[in-house]
């Protein structure tokens, strides 16, 4: 059996990356640490470890590294788009920590990663927010994240 695009464990391999990269921002901002040391410890020593809830299999190392590194290096593009998404009197900033890393990582793909599919992205990160949170998180997370990807989208949301 071949690890083909698409293929349950190259799905599984995703999966545990946007996991991983939910977790790693979340680190940073809350031990101000380096990307490059959160890096080296995610890609090394956390790869295929449990993530809270149980084994979710071995991350792709290279989409996790990606992901991260394009939060940081996208996030004054990425950070205003999300403002704009969320409920009113809602912004980024007095969101929990777990929920911007979660926004900002599904951001970065909605707004960067053309390759991998909108309705796709959406889906595992409300999945991952409920692995957080109860369905009122989720049910957020899915407008924002579905307001982002009619306007970053449109050609694929029919907006």
């Amino acid at each position: 059996m071949t690890d083909k695009p698409g293929s349950g464990r190259r799905a599984v391999a995703r999966s545990a990356a946007r996991l991983g990269a939910v977790q790693a921002l979340y680190q940073m901002e809350l031990a101000e640490t380096d990307v490059s040391v959160i890096m080296a410890e995610y890609t090394s020593s956390r790869q295929g470890n449990a993530f809270n809830d149980g084994e979710h299999g071995k991350a792709d190392a290279t989409f996790l590294k990606d992901i991260v590194q394009g939060v940081v290096d996208h996030q004054r593009a990425i950070d205003p788009a999300i403002n704009e998404c969320l409920s009113s009197g809602w912004s980024l900033p007095r969101l929990d920590a777990t929920l911007r890393a979660i926004l900002r990582s599904a951001g970065y793909e909605l707004q960067f990663r053309s390759d991998i599919p909108g309705k796709v992205i959406i889906t595992e990160y409300v999945e991952i927010t409920r692995a957080f949170f109860d369905d009122n998180e989720s049910g957020f997370v899915n407008g924002a994240l579905d307001k982002l990807a009619h306007i970053k989208r449109p050609e694929e949301f029919g907006s």
